[in-house]
């Protein structure tokens, strides 16, 4: 009944709840495989940023090596009585790099990492002399000059290690060499990534290449 004063309150029909319960059934749907995509996204950054710190952390162990050996000391050049340990530093670099990747709590699964290269870099630590020498993962170990077996073996080279110094003006260069160490990886995703971005239309491949290097300058000395 109504009369003055009164107000009429309507109760939802069946057919108005049904509407409202799949209307919020839709909006779920669309908004789930956002939100896994975006935990998702966070959980794998915090994995390659992991992955990352650990090649970091390689390469610049390998640097310092490799700026401390220099050339492998005594006079410069690989002739009679020059430079006697020239053909132990690369080895001794991989092998320092080497222990890093395959230390107590890596990440890193030797098998992805393609390629350590120790390359000279210019003044400006950059990568553009093309001098190079390139070692790659071998599934059976390879023996060092010492009988220490390390996860990779030696490829293609173009820097000989005669060529490296830390005397200013001397017969190789005008200036102090810098050496750098440049490790080459895939990342391969840990999460089902891969999988929630399809579902948003997306396409996200299940690896990522990473490179990470660092250049170090040997420590100059007069001639």
């Amino acid at each position: 009944m109504t009369g003055p004063g009164r107000s009429v309150r309507l109760l939802p029909t069946a057919r108005g709840l049904e509407a409202r319960r799949g209307q919020g059934l839709v909006e779920f749907a669309l908004l789930v495989p956002l939100f896994m995509v975006l935990l998702l996204s966070m959980i794998e950054l915090g994995f390659a940023f992991n992955h990352q710190l650990t090649l970091q952390y390689a390469s610049r162990e390998g640097a310092r090596i490799g700026a401390d050996l220099v050339n492998g000391g005594g006079t410069l050049g690989c002739n009679t009585g020059q430079s006697p340990n020239a053909s132990t530093v690369d080895p001794i670099i991989i092998e320092a790099v080497d222990r890093i990747l395959t230390s107590t709590g890596s990440p890193i699964p030797l098998a992805q990492v393609s390629k350590i290269r120790i390359f000279q870099a210019d003044s400006a630590g950059k990568d553009t002399l093309g001098l190079d020498n390139d070692w790659t993962y071998t599934a059976s170990l390879y023996t060092l000059f010492d009988g220490t077996k390390v996860n990779f073996q030696p490829g293609a080279s173009s820097w000989s290690v005669c060529d490296r110094t830390n005397q200013i003006n001397d017969t190789y260069a005008s200036a102090v060499d810098s050496i750098g160490i440049a490790i080459t990886y895939t990342y391969k995703l840990t999460t089902p990534l891969a999988g929630a971005m399809k579902l948003i239309g997306g396409n996200q491949a299940s690896t990522i290449s990473m490179t990470d290097a660092t250049v170090m300058q040997f420590n100059p000395t007069s001639n």
